[in-house]
């Protein structure tokens, strides 16, 4: 895997938790738009749920999915945290949490670290560089033991 798709991996799993949100809030708004019967029963077997009932089930259902989402992103997270940490350069950490952990514009990171944006651009390539020798030197690692 590239540096580039390492890192954007925690970019891609924030955007399936909001696009998750999004869902759940759905959902919510649908339940509080459901009726429900009442003195209606099955009689023959089985107990059939109520509309209200189904759309809370599938909310804490969608509910457990972001949860579970969230602390998996938390620990990749901490993982390209760990990863970017072992980059020499203070400079290329810096572009590269701004941009991968707090999901910074290029032209915000470019105004906070006061350079040129195309400058910015050049110093993303070079920090890639960085992390793709970090990502093969910890395979490395993992073939010797």
């Amino acid at each position: 895997m590239k540096a580039k798709e390492y890192l954007s991996q925690a970019f891609r799993l924030d955007e399936r938790i909001n696009t998750k949100l999004e869902q759940a809030e759905y959902v919510k708004a649908l339940s509080m738009k459901t009726t429900s019967c009442f003195g209606s029963e099955k009689i023959s077997g089985g107990k059939t749920r109520s509309p209200i009932e189904n759309a809370v089930c599938k909310l804490l259902m969608l509910e457990d999915e972001i949860n579970s989402d969230i602390d998996q992103l938390i620990g990749l997270k901490l993982e390209i945290q760990t990863t970017i940490s072992k980059i020499d350069s203070r400079l290329y950490r810096l572009i590269l949490e701004q941009r991968y952990l707090e999901g910074k514009k290029w032209v915000e990171i470019s105004s906070i670290l006061e350079y040129d944006l195309r400058w910015i651009y050049r110093l993303h390539v070079k920090a890639l560089k960085e992390i793709d020798k970090v990502i093969a030197s910890r395979h490395l690692k993992d073939t010797w033991i």
